[in-house]
């Protein structure tokens, strides 16, 4: 066992925890807030949503930008946890003020919303990517990589389900104790905003960051930026793949609340459904180093593959009189889609390593800011699709599931069920004949850096 792999295991994935607490806070319940809490008119909500459309584009289009800064930092503390700090400190300072009311109404309020919101992008990028972009610097080992991934996977889900499932029993509470709904969520923001803190003190404090040494320290000029990511023909193949996974992936969860009041009837049963996929994934994420041990990933990746296949139709097919298919469906579905994604996260880094070996040049950040833009792409392409969808099958005008035709339902399943499992076909594709990477080869890769000089012994 490598020294300090238990440690970094544990407070890298730690400092995970209390991020998506606040990611999920502000991605999945803001628009709850300003609309069920502070009821703004649409005229205001009309410029909120325009506000965070455009705020989202740019953020994703500034990741690999933000990829570029960090590795070209060079400090005493390296290059990672100088802006994990900085983070730590300015996000959770604007999450709680996306929550607080300052009285205003108005322009006064859209002005205010554009600075904090988008503060709160660029703030929350300062961390996201330096803390990702630091795991291939933790181990050269990939089964070592594997386990500090699932368990900063796990982390990160845990912190995710629990503001989705605690948010609005607590915020009542909270509401109910000091006077009114707005404070409820504004103290939720203030604890979950201090537990990211403390959380990313464990990873600064407590991550010793060993075992690689570029043997090359000059900084990668900002007219290289393209040519990291186009010359490195590994990362560019497995972002393109990843790319289709989460469109597919963001598709089939955005249109869940849908499925369940139109189809289903019943949109209660989706919390339940929820419940069902954080399980699935936290399952399969406990599980995979066991499953690594004795399999190679590209039999994972197939397994993993069948497995959704087989979730896919199943949910299809399933009749909508009962839950037990559909949560069957659910568990294929989001077992195999956890797997592929922690094993995205592995290929990523070692990408890192290949592009250090082919060009020279050790570019973690930038190569990890294409996770984040692959995935804001993925929210944006699903949230533009159910959005088509609920206009063309006519779920936008209705109130109850018996004003949409069957007709309109098909269509919804066909997106919903349909369109992502080509997006994963086509995933599948570029990985198997594109992605040459394997045990093997990675091997070869760590040989070769050693005798170079380039990483330790």
């Amino acid at each position: 066992m490598e020294k300090n792999s238990i440690r970094n295991r544990v407070t890298f994935g730690v400092g995970t925890i209390g991020r998506d607490m606040v990611y999920a806070i502000v991605s999945m319940f803001l628009i709850v807030y300003l609309t069920e809490v502070m009821k703004f008119p649409d005229s205001t909500m009309a410029w909120i949503v325009g506000i965070i459309f455009i705020a989202r584009i740019f953020d994703a289009l500034t990741d690999p930008l933000m990829g570029f800064i960090v590795d070209n930092t060079n400090t005493r503390w390296g290059k990672f946890k100088p802006w994990i700090s900085i983070g730590a400190v300015l996000s959770p300072v604007f999450t709680i003020l996306l929550f607080t009311d300052f009285s205003l109404q108005g322009s006064g309020f859209i002005i205010a919303f554009a600075i904090f919101y988008f503060m709160w992008g660029i703030s929350y990028t300062l961390h996201d990517i330096s803390y990702w972009s630091m795991l291939p610097g933790l181990t050269v080992n990939q089964k070592e990589r594997e386990k500090i991934g699932s368990l900063a996977r796990i982390c990160a889900n845990v912190g995710l389900f629990f503001v989705v499932v605690a948010v609005l029993p607590l915020t009542g509470i909270l509401g109910e104790k000091f006077g009114s709904p707005q404070k409820g969520y504004f103290i939720f923001s203030i604890l979950v905003s201090v537990f990211m803190s403390l959380g990313l003190c464990v990873t600064i404090f407590g991550v010793k960051e060993t075992g690689i040494v570029s043997a090359k320290k000059q900084s990668t000029p900002i007219k290289e930026l393209l040519g990291i990511i186009v010359k490195n023909d590994q990362l560019l193949f497995i972002a393109i793949a990843m790319s289709l996974f989460m469109i597919g992936y963001m598709t089939t969860t955005t249109f869940g609340v849908y499925f369940f009041k139109y189809a289903y009837g019943d949109e209660n049963m989706f919390p339940v459904f929820s419940a069902i996929l954080g399980v699935s994934q936290l399952s399969a994420l406990t599980l995979f180093p066991l499953f690594s041990k004795k399999f190679e990933r590209k039999t994972l990746f197939t397994g993993a593959i069948i497995s959704i296949s087989a979730g896919y139709i199943l949910f299809f097919y399933a009749p909508v009189t009962t839950m037990v298919f559909i949560g069957i469906a659910g568990v294929l579905i989001f077992f195999g889609q956890s797997f592929i994604q922690l094993m995205m996260l592995m290929f990523l880094a070692d990408s890192v390593d290949y592009g250090h070996w082919k060009l020279g040049k050790r570019n973690d950040s930038i190569t990890f800011s294409l996770q984040p833009l692959i995935y804001k792409l993925g929210g944006a392409v699903g949230s533009g699709i159910v959005g088509a969808v609920a206009i063309i099958s006519g779920i936008n005008q209705a109130e109850t599931a018996a004003e949409v035709t069957p007709q309109g339902i098909l269509l919804m399943k066909a997106a919903m069920l349909i369109f992502p499992l080509l997006c994963y076909a086509g995933c599948y594709l570029i990985y198997r004949t594109k992605f040459k990477i394997d045990s093997k080869f990675y091997a070869q890769i760590l040989a070769d850096l050693r005798e170079r000089g380039e990483i330790k012994s």
